[in-house]
């Protein structure tokens, strides 16, 4: 949070230096708002431009790219902003030194002014407030308390429809090995056996009340 406001207010400020550097003298005491925007592809004109169709057009645009970087958050878009503060100016200083045969630094009022120190300090608050700023974060995705664990999917054991080998368990159900019943609720696996009565096996005796 730190970070951003930090980056903001340098963002911003380095689009304003930027923005009001066309109107300070450039080179020889001539504004930069008075080359025009297709001298910069053509070559240094003595023509005048207007104030729309000036250097001040890409600065401006780099302004409103650095207030939409802003308020998004994004580092890309004030980067962005600054390299075209920077092009532009690096781009205007080559057109100048090739009609000029060199571009020179004087105390006098010739040479460069202090409006390319402006751009060129823009663009370098730019290039700083996009490293500065942290950008946007994820949102960190809360569980409610006691809710389960992400990426696990937990339902009822048995579930509902979930019905045994063999038909459903019930008190009127046969026996199920495995599966737990009434009598026995562990589900232990369990073993019946048929025995005949006794006056079926002749090998058996009868009960004691049955002797003669």
């Amino acid at each position: 949070m730190v970070r951003n406001v930090i980056g903001s207010v340098l963002a911003l400020a380095g689009a304003t230096a930027a923005v009001w550097s066309p109107f300070r003298a450039w080179y020889d005491g001539r504004h930069g708002s008075e080359y025009r925007i297709q001298d910069l592809f053509g070559g240094i004109t003595d023509v005048k431009a207007d104030v729309i169709g000036s250097i001040l057009l890409p600065f401006a645009f780099a302004a409103v790219i650095t207030l939409a970087g802003v308020i998004f958050r994004s580092r890309l878009l004030v980067a962005f902003a600054g390299l075209t503060v920077l092009g532009f100016t690096v781009l205007w200083m080559v057109r100048v030194g090739q009609a000029e045969g060199g571009l020179t630094i004087t105390g006098d009022g010739t040479g460069l002014g202090d409006g390319v120190a402006n751009a060129l300090g823009g663009g370098v608050l730019l290039l700083l407030a996009s490293l500065v700023m942290s950008g946007r974060r994820a949102p960190r995705r809360t569980l409610p308390l006691g809710g389960p664990e992400p990426g696990r999917h937990t339902e009822p054991w048995p579930p509902a429809d979930h019905t045994p080998p063999g038909g459903p368990v019930g008190p009127d159900s046969p026996t199920q090995p495995g599966h737990p019943t009434p009598d026995d609720p562990y589900g232990a696996p369990t073993r019946t056996m048929d025995v005949p009565p006794w006056d079926q096996d002749p090998g058996q005796q009868p009960p004691p009340s049955h002797r003669a």
